[in-house]
């Protein structure tokens, strides 16, 4: 079971929560070309290790967060809005 530490709620079950993705991706502008689109949304890499994501509070606070874990250990590194001016509000 994985738990997360929502600054907004404190610490949740997964189940509290919906996957949104890679956190890393950045997306193309919008009058970007199909196929940089293409590329963004379904060309992805599956890696092993540390990597960030991002999580929607559902059931909660419905923040976005951005969660920073370990895809074998499932350890949670770090939880922050996924927000930036949220993010430095709680700093």
């Amino acid at each position: 079971m994985i738990r997360l530490d929502c600054p907004f709620c404190g610490t949740r079950d997964h189940a509290e929560f919906a996957y949104g993705g890679d956190g890393s991706v950045t997306y193309p502008p919008l009058d970007a070309p199909t196929g940089a689109w293409h590329d963004a949304v379904f060309l992805r890499d599956n890696p092993k290790g540390r990597v960030v994501e991002t999580w929607h509070h559902l059931h909660g606070c419905r923040m976005w967060l951005r969660v920073e874990r370990d895809t074998v250990t499932h350890e949670v590194f770090s939880v922050r809005p996924a927000h930036p001016g949220l993010a430095e509000a709680l700093e």
